[in-house]
């Protein structure tokens, strides 16, 4: 009997590294065209008065946060389990029918629920809810996606070979509580026609619209426990669990400190679920939850800083690699990315600072350094080191790699700092007052001055942008560029010139 190597079945992480990438373009697209809407209104009317209602601010802006949240990464994180998870259990998605099937199964189904979404989000059909606009039919869709990536998961976990869970895994399987969990509870609804109709005759409203079973303060509080927690388990924790398998795999070096590792996970797990108040400072919510969710938030530092750490002390005694390889570039810049978000956010959530910053454009930067330098760096890491053991062909140009590091970097340096400015300046504007107490200036005031720093960050957003297209180039290159070997993939990624 021939002991052969296991050959992995990458069939479903194939697809979702596609919808990744065709996600990434669209969420990333509408974003610029929302930050020269807000520069250049005007730009709203380009297609004409009749299309004007669908390229409007309000239209599009659930539609840009919807595809990159729900889109591009989500993509990123199922496209990952599907190649990190058959690695590190040791098994292959080919030795089961039912997990192949499940797999397929859930792709397709994920398609069909994106269109939904799409189209419902176009048409103006929505909750209004942040990160929860979809009504309570394409809810259920994502609960039966969801389902069926939490059977994916386990039932790979099922039939592993090998016995102990590596970190990564850990992060994932936390993903999928997370979500389900917060999802769930946040999406409770009634559809309108049957909260409304009397005995015998037809309720008001369309039968896919719906209304939120809590109300008031206690619907913010569960809004803002979910929208939170929805980036600490979307944005954060998968993100997490790509870096500690990405960057040893292309490095070569083992992670700093697997207690470490573990000590963070905990950390994270139980401090995140109580900082989504932060969101609701000066507010109806009780003030001692506000105080609370302040507290937490800070503390939060402590596990998100231990996690970034360790994946920058991964790198001890191999600096070198950082200037030979763009791809560890990218990994090393989203942590510290990651350090700067996670430290940024608590001191925002500092009541005497929030009192500045709640509403401005600083809330927007802090979001978007988050997203664009951690976990948009981190997915296209990602995919960058899989394609080539996916496809078995020589990533196809190390040169256009690094060109776009530096043109996506000069983006979200360029897009943070004006929001920074321009946050700044709106909370100080608006609390300023002359000696008999009225206020020193007019909303129009405010927008006038903040023109040129939204110019400056649509000008960022489309570097990214652009650097995101030549990724999508580079990995579709990647398609048919020079085949290699196995021994050619062990570690460090093969690049052509």
């Amino acid at each position: 009997m021939v002991n052969r190597p296991l050959e992995y079945d990458y069939t479903v992480a194939k697809m979702f590294m596609l919808t990744t990438v065709v996600l990434g373009i669209v969420g990333m697209l509408i974003g610029v065209i929302l930050a020269f809407e807000l520069a250049f209104p005007g730009i709203n009317l380009i297609l004409g008065d009749k299309l004007a209602e669908y390229t409007n601010f309000s239209r599009l802006r659930p539609l840009h946060t919807d595809a990159v949240i729900f889109g591009f990464t989500l993509s990123g994180v199922f496209a990952t389990w599907y190649y990190v998870g058959q690695r590190v259990l040791k098994v292959s998605m080919a030795e089961s029918k039912l997990l192949m099937s499940v797999g397929k199964l859930h792709f397709w189904l994920y398609i069909v629920v994106v269109a939904a979404a799409v189209f419902s989000l176009f048409a103006g059909v929505t909750t209004s809810k942040e990160y929860a606009e979809f009504e309570w039919p394409i809810d259920i869709g994502v609960v039966v996606v969801w389902v069926l990536f939490g059977v994916s998961m386990f039932g790979l976990i099922g039939i592993r070979r090998e016995k102990s869970l590596y970190i990564s895994v850990w992060y994932y399987i936390a993903t999928f509580l997370g979500i389900a969990m917060l999802y769930l509870f946040n999406n409770m609804e009634i559809p309108t026609m049957l909260a409304t109709s009397p005995a015998g005759e037809t309720g008001i409203g369309s039968w896919y619209h719906s209304v939120s079973m809590y109300s008031g303060t206690n619907d913010a509080l569960v809004q803002w426990w979910y929208g939170h927690n929805a980036v600490a388990f979307g944005f954060t924790v998968p993100i997490v669990a790509m870096i500690y398998y990405f960057l040893p795999k292309e490095s070569g070096q083992a992670i700093y400190s697997y207690k470490l590792s573990l000590l963070s996970f905990w950390g994270l797990m139980f401090v995140y679920l109580w900082a989504g108040g932060h969101h609701l400072l000066y507010s109806t919510v009780p003030d001692w939850m506000q105080t609370m969710a302040s507290v937490f938030s800070v503390i939060l530092i402590l596990p998100s800083w231990g996690s970034a750490i360790n994946m920058l002390l991964t790198m001890k005694g191999q600096w070198q690699q950082v200037a030979a390889s763009p791809l560890i570039k990218f990994m090393v810049l989203a942590s510290t990315f990651y350090m700067f978000s996670t430290l940024e956010g608590p001191i925002q959530a500092i009541k005497s600072v929030n009192a500045i910053a709640h509403f401005t454009d600083w809330i927007v930067g802090h979001v978007h350094d988050g997203v664009l330098g951690w976990v948009g760096f981190m997915i296209m890491s990602a995919l960058f080191h899989m394609a080539p053991r996916v496809f078995k062909r020589e990533l196809y140009s190390k040169s256009l790699m690094a060109t776009q590091f530096w043109i996506q970097t000069l983006g979200v340096i360029l897009y943070f700092t004006s929001m920074w400015i321009s946050g700044i300046t709106q909370g100080m504007m608006w609390r300023a007052h002359d000696e008999f107490g009225n206020l020193a200036y007019s909303f129009i005031d405010t927008v006038t001055v903040l023109h040129p720093y939204y110019v400056i960050r649509g000008v960022g957003g489309l570097l990214y942008l652009i650097g995101f297209l030549m990724f999508a180039y580079n990995i579709y290159k990647t398609m048919s560029s020079r085949p290699v070997e196995e021994r050619e993939l062990q570690n460090a990624t093969p690049m052509g010139a």
